[in-house]
Formats: structure tokens, sequence, C-alpha cells
């Protein structure tokens, strides 16, 4: 199939051109809307190295274009843009909880690149820490944080294996999922990083509003409350 935002007749003339094959070194030639070719020498198969393979995240037809979902479904960035899209059409209208889960992800990615975390996992896990607030809401009438530990994992545990996720993946995401509120005496670098970002984010939410404590008690609450050092130092440079 040909993805209807290829059109022809609005390429430009480096939209044909060579790779040299990684097996035998022979020129491969690509469309630019070739997700991949076999060589005519070695029949060594690659993926196109210009083709941006981003559109997977929201398209319908990723999978029948792609041929091989496999070969990029598990690239991080990819997986993130996934789950990053399935949030938001979960929460659907509900933008102040798209912008908050959105809000958590940037800050964790940039905790987890100081901290050595695995940026699949952390991402996964911040754009759906809340996933189980609407089911809370349904159920209990409640956004209680023990409500939405119970009911987040197996929605987020749907949406996971939705996005083509890793098993391992998904046990772990709907694990920090789980109990995102409440660290255990022992953490991962991966929950840490989204537990820092989650509570960043709500001290910036909170200090908008008449619920304002002022910077004294945020120093205290930065230096008592926090799980990692790069998470300090981002809080600091954000609410002080």
């Amino acid at each position: 199939m040909r993805c209807p935002g290829q059109d022809t007749r609005f390429w430009k003339p480096d939209a044909i051109f060579e790779v040299k094959c990684p097996g035998c070194g022979q020129a491969i030639e690509f469309f630019k809307d070739e997700s991949k070719r076999r060589c005519k020498h070695c029949g060594h198969e690659m993926l196109n190295p210009r083709m941006d393979f981003g559109c997977a995240a929201y398209c319908r037809f990723a999978r029948e274009c792609l041929g091989d979902p496999d070969r990029v479904t598990h690239k991080d960035d990819l997986l993130k843009s996934r789950v990053a899209v399935a949030m938001k059409s979960y929460f659907q209208k509900d933008f102040r909880r798209i912008g908050h889960a959105t809000k958590v992800a940037r800050y964790a990615e940039r905790i987890a690149r100081q901290t050595g975390a695995d940026m699949a996992v952390v991402l996964s896990a911040a754009y759906l820490h809340d996933i189980g607030i609407k089911e809370a809401e349904r159920k209990y009438n409640s956004t209680d944080a023990r409500y939405q530990e119970e009911e987040g994992p197996p929605i987020a545990r749907n949406i996971l294996a939705g996005c083509g996720a890793s098993q391992e993946l998904i046990d772990e995401v709907a694990d920090i999922v789980g109990h995102h509120h409440h660290p255990r005496a022992e953490e991962t670098a991966n929950f840490k990083a989204v537990y820092d970002a989650d509570l960043i984010t709500n001290l910036e939410e909170e200090e908008t509003g008449e619920t304002a404590r002022g910077k004294e008690k945020i120093s205290a609450i930065i230096d008592r409350a926090f799980l990692t050092e790069s998470g300090r130092e981002l809080a600091r440079s954000i609410l002080l």
C-alpha cells in the first residue's frame, strides 16, 4: 500500500537516491516512500535510512506500510510516541490531564538522562502514571491515589500491549503505575525518575494557585521528598 502522505507530484529531486549496501557495498536505489529494499547483488534487506518512521506512531496503516513492524516497534522513540498518542486518545478532551502527563514525561526524560534509567520504561510510565484516574472517578467518585494505583495497571497493560511493547516493559510500567505515589524502601532508577518528575509537576501546578506554599517550604520539600539528586536539581531550577 502507499502512504496517503507520499504524493509523487510534490517530490523533490532528492526523493530518489542511492545507499551503499552494508552487505556487499553495491548501491541500492531507494524511493523516499519505500520502507525497505533488498540488494539485487547480495540479497541483503535494509530499511530506508532516510525514512521518518515517526508516522507509524499514529497512522492506522503503519503495520501494512512497514511490512515488518518488529523492526521498528521496539525503537524507544517510536514506542514513546505511540504511548503518548494512546494516552491522549484515552483522556480525549481532558486537556488538563494530558498536559500534566506530558509535562511529567518531559521532566522524567531530563532526570533519566542524568541517572541512566531506561528511557522506554520511564517515558511509558510517565505518560501512563495517572491513567487510572478516570476509572477511580467513575467507580469511587474520587481521585484518591490508592484508587488511581488500583485502577491504573490493567489499563496501562492494555495500552502498552496495543503499542507493541514487550511483556517485560509492560510488567515494569504496570508496577510503577500501581504504586507511583508510594515508593518502596528499595526502588529502581526508572521508578525514581517518574516519581520525582511527577512531584515536580504537582508542586509546580500547586504553586500557581491558592495553595502556594512559598519558596522556603518548597525548598524543604525538595530536600526531604525527592528520590534523586537529578530530580532535586531540576526541581530547584524550576520551582525556586
